[in-house]
Protein backbone atom coordinates (compact mmCIF):
# COMPACT_ATOMS: atom_id res chain seq x y z
CA UNK A 1 0.00 0.00 0.00
CA UNK A 2 1.41 3.38 -1.21
CA UNK A 3 1.02 6.20 1.50
CA UNK A 4 0.27 8.47 -1.17
CA UNK A 5 -2.35 7.00 -2.96
CA UNK A 6 -4.23 4.67 -0.21
CA UNK A 7 -6.97 2.32 -0.94
CA UNK A 8 -10.10 4.09 -0.53
CA UNK A 9 -10.77 2.01 2.07
CA UNK A 10 -7.55 1.39 3.93
CA UNK A 11 -6.19 2.46 6.84
CA UNK A 12 -3.76 4.69 5.54
CA UNK A 13 -6.75 6.57 3.89
CA UNK A 14 -7.55 8.34 7.44
CA UNK A 15 -4.41 10.37 7.23
CA UNK A 16 -4.71 13.63 5.97
CA UNK A 17 -2.71 14.10 2.75
CA UNK A 18 0.10 16.13 4.78
CA UNK A 19 0.17 13.52 7.32
CA UNK A 20 0.63 11.11 4.63
CA UNK A 21 3.38 12.96 3.81
CA UNK A 22 5.16 12.58 6.50
CA UNK A 23 4.30 8.77 7.19
CA UNK A 24 6.04 8.67 3.91
CA UNK A 25 9.47 9.81 4.69
CA UNK A 26 9.42 8.13 8.15
CA UNK A 27 8.64 4.61 6.36
CA UNK A 28 11.29 5.32 4.00
CA UNK A 29 13.63 6.31 6.44
CA UNK A 30 12.79 3.61 8.30
CA UNK A 31 12.79 0.88 5.77
CA UNK A 32 16.45 2.15 5.22
CA UNK A 33 17.35 0.75 8.99
CA UNK A 34 15.40 -2.52 8.23
CA UNK A 35 12.56 -1.06 10.62
CA UNK A 36 8.91 -1.73 8.71
CA UNK A 37 5.65 -0.31 9.46
CA UNK A 38 2.05 0.01 9.25
CA UNK A 39 -0.29 2.75 9.37
CA UNK A 40 -2.79 3.03 11.71
CA UNK A 41 -2.44 0.16 13.96
CA UNK A 42 -5.40 -0.23 16.15
CA UNK A 43 -4.40 -1.12 19.71
CA UNK A 44 -5.80 -3.28 22.28
CA UNK A 45 -6.76 -0.10 24.39
CA UNK A 46 -9.03 1.33 21.46
CA UNK A 47 -6.13 4.21 20.37
CA UNK A 48 -4.75 3.92 16.75
CA UNK A 49 -1.01 4.49 16.22
CA UNK A 50 -0.46 6.66 13.25
CA UNK A 51 2.57 4.29 12.56
CA UNK A 52 3.96 0.78 14.04
CA UNK A 53 6.87 -1.23 13.19
CA UNK A 54 9.38 -3.51 14.10
CA UNK A 55 12.94 -2.76 13.98
CA UNK A 56 15.44 -5.55 13.78
CA UNK A 57 15.90 -6.50 16.84
CA UNK A 58 12.04 -7.31 17.07
CA UNK A 59 11.16 -3.81 19.08
CA UNK A 60 8.27 -2.27 18.96
CA UNK A 61 8.00 1.61 17.51
CA UNK A 62 5.32 3.90 17.64
CA UNK A 63 5.00 6.80 15.57
CA UNK A 64 2.56 9.65 16.15
CA UNK A 65 2.19 11.88 13.65
CA UNK A 66 1.51 15.76 14.35
CA UNK A 67 0.95 17.96 11.36
CA UNK A 68 -0.11 21.29 12.98
CA UNK A 69 0.52 23.24 16.37
CA UNK A 70 -3.28 23.14 17.41
CA UNK A 71 -3.42 18.99 16.59
CA UNK A 72 -0.06 18.24 18.63
CA UNK A 73 -1.07 21.01 21.97
CA UNK A 74 -4.08 19.36 21.95
CA UNK A 75 -3.34 15.86 21.67
CA UNK A 76 -3.97 14.61 25.28
CA UNK A 77 -4.15 11.01 24.36
CA UNK A 78 -0.20 10.05 23.15
CA UNK A 79 0.75 8.97 27.03
CA UNK A 80 -1.81 5.64 26.22
CA UNK A 81 0.72 4.75 22.97
CA UNK A 82 3.73 4.16 25.52
CA UNK A 83 2.63 0.86 26.79
CA UNK A 84 2.46 -0.34 23.60
CA UNK A 85 5.98 0.11 22.67
CA UNK A 86 9.43 0.02 23.06
CA UNK A 87 10.80 3.49 21.60
CA UNK A 88 7.67 6.32 21.05
CA UNK A 89 9.00 8.83 18.27
CA UNK A 90 6.69 11.99 17.52
CA UNK A 91 6.28 12.48 13.65
CA UNK A 92 6.52 16.37 12.57
CA UNK A 93 7.14 17.90 8.83
CA UNK A 94 9.72 20.53 8.73
CA UNK A 95 7.55 23.76 9.66
CA UNK A 96 6.40 22.69 12.90
CA UNK A 97 7.33 24.57 15.90
CA UNK A 98 8.75 21.73 17.69
CA UNK A 99 9.89 24.25 21.02
CA UNK A 100 6.61 22.66 22.57
CA UNK A 101 8.48 18.74 22.52
CA UNK A 102 11.12 20.08 24.75
CA UNK A 103 8.71 20.92 27.56
CA UNK A 104 8.00 18.19 30.32
CA UNK A 105 4.38 17.89 28.96
CA UNK A 106 5.84 15.92 26.20
CA UNK A 107 8.33 13.79 28.23
CA UNK A 108 11.27 14.49 26.23
CA UNK A 109 13.37 11.75 27.96
CA UNK A 110 11.04 9.41 26.29
CA UNK A 111 10.35 10.07 23.06
CA UNK A 112 12.33 11.21 20.41
CA UNK A 113 11.57 13.34 17.50
CA UNK A 114 11.33 12.63 14.06
CA UNK A 115 11.22 15.28 11.30
CA UNK A 116 9.73 14.19 7.92
CA UNK A 117 8.42 15.29 4.73
CA UNK A 118 6.82 13.19 1.15
CA UNK A 119 10.09 12.14 0.66
CA UNK A 120 12.39 11.54 3.71
CA UNK A 121 13.02 12.27 7.24
CA UNK A 122 15.75 12.56 9.69
CA UNK A 123 15.73 11.55 13.42
CA UNK A 124 16.54 14.90 15.62
CA UNK A 125 16.19 13.22 19.07
CA UNK A 126 16.33 9.52 19.33
CA UNK A 127 14.07 7.48 21.34
CA UNK A 128 15.40 5.78 24.20
CA UNK A 129 14.40 2.05 24.78
CA UNK A 130 11.65 1.89 27.46
CA UNK A 131 11.45 -2.28 26.86
CA UNK A 132 8.60 -4.20 27.10
CA UNK A 133 7.88 -6.92 28.91
CA UNK A 134 8.97 -10.07 26.56
CA UNK A 135 5.02 -11.36 27.04
CA UNK A 136 3.62 -7.77 26.04
CA UNK A 137 6.29 -7.62 22.74
CA UNK A 138 4.97 -10.97 21.68
CA UNK A 139 1.91 -10.42 21.73
CA UNK A 140 2.23 -6.68 19.99
CA UNK A 141 4.63 -8.56 17.01
CA UNK A 142 1.74 -10.93 15.98
CA UNK A 143 -1.05 -8.55 16.60
CA UNK A 144 1.50 -6.20 13.90
CA UNK A 145 2.12 -9.68 11.67
CA UNK A 146 -1.58 -10.36 11.89
CA UNK A 147 -2.72 -7.17 10.75
CA UNK A 148 -0.23 -6.64 8.09
CA UNK A 149 -0.80 -10.11 6.58
CA UNK A 150 -5.17 -9.18 6.75
CA UNK A 151 -3.79 -6.04 4.56
CA UNK A 152 -2.10 -8.03 2.38
CA UNK A 153 -4.29 -10.43 1.33
CA UNK A 154 -7.74 -7.97 1.26
CA UNK A 155 -5.12 -6.20 -0.54
CA UNK A 156 -4.84 -8.05 -3.66
CA UNK A 157 -8.20 -10.47 -3.17
CA UNK A 158 -10.87 -7.92 -1.90
CA UNK A 159 -13.16 -10.65 -2.03
CA UNK A 160 -12.11 -12.12 0.91
CA UNK A 161 -12.68 -9.23 3.19
CA UNK A 162 -16.14 -10.69 4.44
CA UNK A 163 -14.24 -13.71 5.65
CA UNK A 164 -11.91 -11.32 8.06
CA UNK A 165 -12.86 -12.46 11.60
CA UNK A 166 -14.76 -9.62 13.46
CA UNK A 167 -13.41 -8.69 17.15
Amino acid sequence: MALTTPLRDSPAAALTADARAVARGICRLFARNDIWCLAEMPLRNGRRADLMGIDPQGRVVIVEIKISRGDLLGDGKWPDYLEFCDRFYWGVPPELDRIPLDGPDFLPDCCGVIVADGYDAEILRPAPSRPLAAARRKVEVERLARAALRRHLTGIDPDCAPWERIG
